[in-house]
């Protein structure tokens, strides 16, 4: 389990939330409340979800209705970043920066990634997502912990405002 440093939340029950062995499984969207005080909100997958194209637009919909909310501090946009982003990570961007929601890239899977490509990688996802130079874009692995304490002070700062 994971706590997040240096603050009052932690999660130490990994039935929190649910994982699988194949990407793309959530189709709902998903609420975990922490401490009482702040909502993790987890969006249905997109890129590797083995649904039809209809259940898809379905997902659209719903995103769209929760991003039309306005209720987001902080959006996370976490891709790939062993691979260009794809249309589907483009579309989420561009849904971030037409509702002017605050958003961060976390660029997954670090550790895949051989160091003398990490920089392009970056500036890659950077230039196709088309962010400014205000939008963080977190070089990030679950394996080795790399990005963990950026992202942790960037959500704790969005909590404390």
């Amino acid at each position: 389990a994971q706590c997040l440093v240096g603050s009052e939340m932690c999660i130490r029950d990994r039935s929190y939330a649910r994982t699988s062995q194949q990407p793309g499984k959530t189709q709902t969207i998903n609420f975990y409340k922490i401490n009482e005080e702040i909502y993790f909100v987890d969006l249905p997958g997109y890129g590797f979800a083995k649904v039809s194209q209809s259940e898809k637009d379905r997902w659209s919909r719903l995103m769209e209705d929760y991003f039309a909310a306005g209720r987001i501090s902080l959006g996370i946009l976490i891709v790939d970043a062993r691979h260009a982003p794809t249309n589907n990570d483009v579309t989420m961007a561009r849904w971030f920066q037409e509702s002017e929601c605050p958003f961060a890239v976390v660029a997954n899977k670090l550790d895949k990634v051989k160091k003398s490509e990490i920089a392009g990688n970056l500036a890659q996802i950077r230039d196709d997502l088309a962010l400014s130079d205000t939008c963080p874009v977190i070089p990030f692995s679950a394996e080795k912990g790399d990005g963990r304490e950026e992202l942790v002070r960037l959500i704790l700062r969005t909590v404390e405002k």
